[in-house]
């Protein structure tokens, strides 16, 4: 039975979800087997697609759900927590 794992996370980055921090997150989500989808507002999209992030077009503040099933999800959720918090290894 596979595993499901939900947790979200808060956006920092002073502009947002933008390309630079949505590349970051599709190369973290890409890492790992699960599938992964991203929740803002009224909108899902797969964490592994670019144009999908870019779709949520998240401000700072945004709050993020993450969901995601696999055998790695708990590692998956983590991965992207912790990119988050590091503000996707963007430095302004």
């Amino acid at each position: 039975m596979p595993i499901k794992e939900k947790d979200s996370f808060i956006v920092v980055n002073e502009k947002g979800l933008h390309t630079r921090p949505s590349t970051e997150l599709v190369k973290c989500a890409s890492k790992y087997k699960s599938d992964i989808n991203l929740v803002y507002q009224d909108l899902r999209v797969n964490a592994k697609s670019l144009l999908g992030i870019l779709m949520l077009a998240a401000a700072k503040g945004a709050k993020i759900r993450i969901e995601a099933e696999g055998g790695d999800a708990r590692d998956a959720i983590q991965a992207i927590r912790t990119l988050a918090e590091n503000k996707f290894n963007i430095k302004y």
